[in-house]
């Protein structure tokens, strides 16, 4: 199924904003003498608060990675099983992947909220319509 190719697109991005965010924050942490056991056990404590707004922006995405994108996961698998993951489908998937890479780039990188919010929009759009296929396709 085509649909696969966009699926594992974006599951691999997720593992390149899982390293970038690690090759930045735990440099970040040692330079700023970070002891991550006493983070763990302060309630008032926070990287958020510690590190640079330009280090989080990359675990904020990599953790955005895991909301939203779950339900394209479950709607392209769905979509495979009922083999209706080609065509339009699959052309969906792409668009998704690449609204969500330039979403996590925008992030990561300058973090203008409009932005993201257009790019986050048009992301849920394409996904709404990957779930009506996916509901077409199974009732």
């Amino acid at each position: 199924m085509d649909i696969l190719q966009p699926l594992i697109a974006l599951a691999a991005w997720t593992m390149v904003m899982w390293l970038w965010m690690y090759t930045t924050r735990l440099p970040a942490m040692s330079a700023a003498k970070v002891d991550p056991d006493s983070l763990a056990r302060d309630p008032d404590a926070s990287l958020d608060r510690t590190l640079p707004p330009h280090i989080q922006w990359k675990a904020h995405n990599y953790n955005h990675l895991h909301e939203a994108p779950t339900v394209f996961y479950a709607v392209a698998l769905t979509l495979a099983l009922l083999e209706a993951g080609n065509g339009l489908a699959a052309l969906l998937g792409w668009a998704y992947v690449a609204l969500r890479v330039v979403h996590s780039l925008v992030q990561a990188t300058i973090n203008r909220v409009v932005i993201r919010f257009a790019l986050f929009a048009a992301s849920s759009l394409v996904l709404i319509a990957l779930v009506v296929l996916a509901a077409f396709a199974a009732f």
